[in-house]
């Protein structure tokens, strides 16, 4: 009997095993099935890239050659079809991050991703950049306005096409919406959102504001920029009325402090060429797709190669046939926060000159997917929109209003195609005129053996105060009066040193009789670029790429013999005395595979923490300028001898150096053991080029499938490469990189990580993604491709 259900045991078992295999082959099929069917629907929206095409709009055929890398080569016969052209090509590759940065600049986000985006929009329409772009429209040429609405037609003919064949880029499909038609006003709203992006010093402003108000003055002083700490300060009287600026300014987008860049251009007499060479690489958010969208654009008044914002006509970074140029952020004030006071009884009336003035109000209602519509309105006084109100209405008597150059009328876009077109240096100086927002170095190589750099846009020139602090709204006393005249911005042209570089350190000397900024890059980017221009009497491309990727951290060469020689006056225990033996033989380079850089990166960032966690919430982080220079600097002075407050509060220079050391060494070894032999930077430090839906559990396979790669570098080393703590990620760094020689101006070198589509099926969607990594650049051609690469023909229609 014990025999037979034994039998009919394994009988049951071997059913269910079969089952169990039947459904699991099942599973399988049906996955692989719903796989191909996927994978069948994202390819679908793959760009046409070889053949032709009816294009309805086109007066004549366009050829477009994409090379090796997915750079359209643009050739054209007439400047209509050329720009037409460029809107297509450029939506064809990048339509979903056209769609997202004009939504995001224009306050439009909830409306197709919900209730999250909400206060984000609500922060952008106070700010008003889109209706800043509106003001810059009406003075736009007829032949600027021409161009705008061609690119835009052209970008309509693809968003046409795609909707008719079902086929526009999966991201829209999983939003559950399609594109809007595309207009002009996006093409310059997103040009004003750039000026955003690199900023202008308010958040530095409210911060300091917040130190007066709620530190004594020696310790709020402290964490004044340095060169101000000698100084008299303005600190108006406002009576009673304060702003809450960390609850004002909680929800606030604040762009990443380090936005910035590396420029540098050397002369034909140190170059091997006997030409001039010019380097770039733009320091801004790292992810994908790139920022940067490569193109080269030929027609019969223009040849020129580089990088636009996907969603504007023309090259703003790049070179022609005769000259070529690079920006870095020249990071002027820039923005002053005006310090309004409210009619208790009219709210909607500022006082100005013992009068109550009338603001503007404005309707800004905000579509959230999903729900109603939300009633929004923005104040704007004499001085500009009310930002310390954006996310609720406070109903205090005192506000902030900002007061910003962007917000005025500007036209870069008439600067980027006259520079497009420029022959030598005069006629793109004259070009730049019309560059007003945002201010930037720009330097310039020319095929005649010049060299120059201008520091340029508008600097406001103020009748009181230094836009250090917020100033009264109720009196002219701290009224703009004009800008710096357009002859007097910073410049040089061939200097006998034979190279200009700017790195977002200050551009001139004390002599200079205009205000520019009292906060300022870290110079250790600069120090090193001069270093190595000084050092080689002869400089190549080869030479310059090198310099672009160069791991030395000079700030690391300054502060790690001060810190060992502190720290060891405090009774260390032996990982303390293991983990200071990881520095000392250190040749002060950020290579992904040394520890000593994880150790110093690791130590500065606890020092902050050990300085200012317990006091200064992070909500305030964002706000909080240059706080990296004047860590620096409350280290400086206490090392000579002269702690401030917050140094001397903490036991002084070495107990704060010893506490942050066993806190940096109790969070490296969370993440990486108690083996100090196989702790390396790489680990901590790697690069991976985020999608904005990766975020989406899920999404991030399809979006993001390539693993992180170890990178070297830092936020202080040439090769800039700024990261998220938390995750380990590099998220910020030069989102091009830019090289080349005048001796040839036919090619140049770049580097656009991490590629060029942002079609995730797209082989150009990280093709360059270990090449940003590794520092591999590839040329890109003025010459005629003659049918080389992927040909595709657009044909009237």
């Amino acid at each position: 009997m014990e025999a037979v259900l034994q039998k009919q045991r394994v009988s049951r078992r071997k059913k269910a095993v079969k089952a169990a295999i039947i459904a699991v082959a099942v599973l399988l099929a049906i996955s692989a099935v719903l796989f191909g069917v996927a994978n069948a629907y994202i390819e679908r929206s793959l760009p046409q890239i070889e053949g032709s095409l009816p294009v309805a709009g086109l007066a004549e055929t366009v050829t477009v050659v994409r090379d090796d890398h997915g750079v359209p080569h643009i050739y054209a016969k007439n400047e209509h079809d050329l720009y037409m052209a460029q809107g297509y090509v450029t939506a064809q590759d990048r339509l979903f991050q056209m769609d997202l940065s004009r939504r995001q600049a224009s306050g439009e986000l909830s409306e197709v991703i919900g209730e999250k985006a909400v206060d984000r929009d609500k922060y952008f329409r106070t700010l008003g950049l889109r209706r800043a772009a509106k003001l810059s429209q009406d003075v736009y040429s007829q032949e600027a306005k021409d161009i705008l609405q061609w690119y835009a037609d052209g970008v309509n003919a693809f968003i046409s096409e795609a909707k008719a064949k079902g086929a526009l880029p999966i991201e829209f499909a999983l939003l559950g919406y399609e594109p809007k038609e595309w207009t002009p006003l996006d093409s310059l709203t997103i040009g004003k959102y750039m000026a955003y992006d690199l900023g202008g010093h308010w958040e530095g402003q409210a911060f300091r504001y917040y130190l007066l108000n709620r530190f004594p003055k020696e310790k709020a002083y402290d964490l004044f920029p340095n060169e101000e700490k000698q100084g008299p300060l303005i600190i108006p009287s406002i009576g009673e009325g304060k702003v809450d600026v960390e609850k004002s300014f909680a929800k606030a987008v604040i762009p990443p402090e380090f936005n910035g860049s590396n420029n540098w251009v050397v002369s034909g007499e140190k170059s091997a060429s006997g030409k001039p060479l010019l380097a770039d690489d733009p320091h801004l958010s790292l992810a994908a797709p790139a920022i940067w969208y490569q193109t080269h654009l030929k027609g019969p008044s223009v040849n020129v190669s580089g990088v636009i914002f996907a969603g504007i006509p023309g090259i703003i970074l790049g070179h022609n046939d005769s000259v070529a140029w690079g920006v870095t952020n020249t990071g002027p004030d820039v923005q002053d926060l005006y310090i309004e006071k409210r009619n208790p009884d009219q709210p909607n009336q500022f006082l100005y000159m013992g009068k109550w003035e009338e603001a503007r109000i404005i309707d800004e209602p905000i579509a959230v997917k999903g729900k109603e519509t939300i009633p929004h309105q923005v104040t704007i006084t004499r001085h500009g929109p009310v930002i310390s109100e954006f996310a609720e209405d406070s109903g205090k008597d005192t506000v902030f209003s900002l007061k910003w150059t962007a917000l005025e009328p500007s036209r870069e876009l008439e600067a980027v195609l006259r520079m497009n077109k420029a022959k030598n240096w005069n006629e793109f100086e004259t070009a730049l005129e019309d560059f007003h927002t945002p201010t930037q170095n720009f330097v310039f190589a020319a095929q005649d053996g010049t060299i120059a750099y201008k520091a340029n846009g508008k600097i406001p020139i103020r009748k009181k105060g230094d836009s250090l602090l917020p100033v009264p709204g109720w009196t002219d006393e701290y009224e703009w009066t004009g800008y710096i005249p357009y002859d007097q911005l910073p410049k040089t042209v061939n200097p006998k040193q034979g190279f200009i570089s700017s790195a977002n350190y200050k551009v001139t000397d004390d002599s200079y009789p205009y205000h520019i900024s009292n906060v300022w890059a870290q110079p250790y980017r600069q120090m090193r670029i001069q270093e190595v221009l000084q050092e080689k009497e002869k400089l190549t491309v080869e030479d310059m790429q090198k310099l672009q990727m160069d791991q030395a951290n000079l700030q690391a060469e300054e502060f790690v013999p001060v810190f060992l020689e502190q720290v060891k006056k405090e009774a260390l225990t032996d990982k303390e005395k293991e983990v200071l033996a990881v520095l000392e033989p250190w040749n002060f380079a950020d290579d992904k595979d040394m520890a000593a850089p994880l150790v110093f990166h690791t130590w500065m960032r606890q020092v902050a923490n050990v300085l200012f966690k317990e006091q200064i919430p992070d909500s305030m982080n964002d706000l909080f300028e240059g706080k990296r220079q004047i860590v620096d600097d409350l280290i400086r002075r206490a090392h000579a001898g002269k702690p401030g407050p917050w140094i001397q509060e903490k036991g002084g220079l070495s107990k704060v150096l010893h506490t942050s050391l066993q806190d940096a060494i109790a969070e490296i070894e969370a993440a990486q053991g108690t083996n100090s032999d196989k702790w390396k930077w790489g680990a901590a430090h790697q690069m991976s080029f985020l999608h904005p839906l990766s975020s989406v559990t899920g999404l991030n396979y399809l979006f993001n499938w390539a693993k992180p790669i170890p990178a070297g570098g830092s936020v202080v080393t040439v090769q800039a490469a700024a990261y998220n703590q938390k995750t380990g990620l590099i998220n910020h760094g030069a989102s091009w990189r830019f090289v080349v020689d005048t001796n040839d101006l036919t090619k140049a070198y770049h580097v656009v990580g991490p590629g060029q589509s942002g079609h995730v099926k797209s082989p150009w969607y990280n093709d360059q993604f270990r090449a940003w990594v590794e520092g591999v650049y590839h040329a890109t051609s003025l010459v005629e491709a003659d049918g080389k690469g992927h040909v595709l023909t657009l044909q009237p229609k």
